[in-house]
């Protein structure tokens, strides 16, 4: 189903305070198939991105938005990627892109700048940048916590939800980060297939992950460097 854009109100088109914009927007998104939604200050964080100087230090905030995906389809991964989850996986980035393409023009058309940044682009692939960390600015967007299995983790989704974010300018407040963790759930340590996880998140062993999605796509399991298999043991927390 394509984006849809409700028609706005001619008064909608001035700028509100931070609040009545953070209302608006996330109505917007929501609208528009977002399951997860949330702003987050990067001022501090803005020197890690892989972008030109001159695009970033203008923008001081960053519009996170999350889609879940189907448990149906993680269901049938037993420890290795399926290609239903491979093209699961893909679809869901396409729409985030196109989900933030959305959001970007919404805030554009309100007078502020909006860069949107693709759900999934690796910019080196030996040191595995991409230009920012969706991850990161979720944690700072109040979407999650770092899990055990180095993913987002929410209370809506665990970790079965994918992320893509707007860089803007626009006044709007942010959202606080979240004060929770795995606790004693350890359900990602005993799937996973390269024993990359540990029970203290700083441990993980991002070599061994990704040796190991490295060997699937060399296995042709999928054409990306992608598992899944803790994503499926990290479903919704209760």
């Amino acid at each position: 189903m394509a984006l849809q854009t409700p028609q706005a109100p001619r008064s909608d088109l001035i700028m509100f305070g931070n609040t009545r914009n953070y209302s608006l927007l996330k109505k917007f998104a929501l609208f528009n198939g977002a399951g997860l939604f949330g702003v987050a200050d990067i001022t501090a964080i803005r020197d890690d991105f892989q972008l030109p100087d001159i695009t970033k230090d203008s923008l001081d905030k960053a519009v996170c938005l999350g889609v879940g995906l189907s448990s149906l389809v993680l269901s049938e991964i037993n420890g290795a990627p399926t290609k239903l989850y491979y093209h699961h996986y893909k679809t869901a980035n396409l729409f985030l892109d196109q989900l933030a393409f959305t959001v970007a023009n919404w805030i554009q058309e309100r007078g502020s700048k909006a860069l949107p940044i693709p759900a999934s682009q690796i910019t080196d692939w030996d040191l595995q940048k991409a230009h920012l960390s969706h991850k990161k600015i979720g944690e700072l967007a109040g979407l999650g916590w770092l899990g055990k299995n180095n993913l987002l983790v929410s209370r809506k989704f665990g970790a079965q939800f994918r992320m893509a974010t707007v860089l803007t300018d626009m006044d709007l407040k942010t959202d606080k980060l979240v004060k929770d963790d795995c606790g004693r759930c350890s359900a990602c340590l005993a799937s996973c297939p390269a024993s990359a996880i540990q029970n203290d998140p700083k441990d993980f062993d991002h070599i061994q992950c990704f040796e190991k999605v490295r060997s699937f796509q060399r296995q042709n399991i999928v054409g990306q460097f992608i598992c899944g298999v803790c994503v499926k043991a990290c479903g919704k927390k209760s």
